[in-house]
């Protein structure tokens, strides 16, 4: 059997982390012997995954589109182990459906978690590193950042919006001659986890892709970067193909997924519009997956 990396002494935190990419990101540091920070709005579930993964985690409730929260959570990490190695920026949520028919406040809202709160994170986290010398920030961007999702709006102008933000950060570092203060762009495909479940909703019909990514191959990419830190990173074959042929051929490439995306939504069971969890957390979708290819494979034999 490979030897098991050993991560004893890294900290890493980690927001978004009471259910999807994240809580599969914490689970398997803390495996690896990693101290995790975990960060979300339901400190039930965030507590319960520390009394999980032992004496190495601590749960702090947090909302990161609130800059006192993020201050917060760099406390608390500093407090309970003394530095911060690693600060991956995972927490994101989504509203989609006609841009006209999604309430500007739901799409304010996304702008302010996963942009907003990307930069809250990347701004106590580099504060940090420079401090110390060292340090891997890691955002969680999309396959959206490099292709327009119609119907994805707001999502996809939020995920460029933190391509942009990584790769100038990236630049800065540089220039400043922070050899090893790395940042992280990760672009997965859409995956089976909760965000399906949490997005708000105003298409009509049940939030799904097709096909979807395990949550698994993202987990893996994003806890190989601690060890091979890369600047942009598409996830899976579908997002590695995907941006390959957005550039290559950026209008066909947009054209053909644009009603791609269309007909998924068109082809989905009927659901009333909802806000999802963009201002209160749910109490579903609590686990790393969505079971949302399960449901999927329901509906195409019922």
């Amino acid at each position: 059997m490979p030897k098991k990396t050993s991560r004893e002494g890294m900290t890493v935190v980690i927001t978004g982390a009471s259910s999807g990419i994240g809580k599969g990101v914490a689970r398997q540091l803390a495996d690896e012997g990693a101290n995790v920070v975990l960060a979300a709005r339901r400190t039930g579930l965030i507590e319960a995954l520390a009394e999980e993964l032992g004496p190495r985690a601590i749960a702090v409730t947090t909302d990161v589109s609130n800059e006192q929260d993020i201050a917060h959570l760099f406390e608390q990490a500093l407090e309970a182990f003394g530095k911060i190695d690693v600060w991956i920026n995972n927490a994101g949520i989504g509203a989609i459906g006609p841009f006209t028919d999604i309430p500007t406040e739901d799409l304010k809202r996304v702008i302010e978690v996963n942009v907003k709160g990307t930069i809250n994170g990347s701004h106590f986290a580099l504060r940090h590193f420079k401090e110390t010398g060292q340090g891997i920030l890691i955002n969680l961007g999309s396959v959206t950042s490099e292709i327009a999702f119609p119907y994805y709006t707001g999502y996809s102008a939020a995920k460029h919006a933190v391509a942009g933000l990584s790769a100038a950060l990236n630049e800065e570092m540089k220039l400043e001659g922070f050899e090893n203060i790395h940042v992280c762009n990760v672009m997965p495909w859409a995956t089976d986890t909760p965000w399906f479940i949490h997005t708000g909703n105003y298409t009509g019909h049940a939030a799904e892709m097709k096909p979807m990514d395990d949550p698994q191959l993202v987990i893996d990419a994003i806890v190989g970067l601690l060890d091979n830190p890369k600047e942009s990173m598409a996830v899976g074959a579908k997002s590695k193909a995907s941006v390959l042929s957005s550039h290559l051929m950026p209008g066909t490439t947009e054209s053909l997924n644009a009603k791609f995306v269309q007909k998924v939504i068109e082809d989905a069971p009927p659901m009333e519009p909802n806000s999802g969890s963009l201002y209160e957390p749910m109490k579903a979708g609590t686990e790393v997956e969505g079971g949302i290819r399960e449901r999927m494979k329901r509906e195409e034999h019922s």
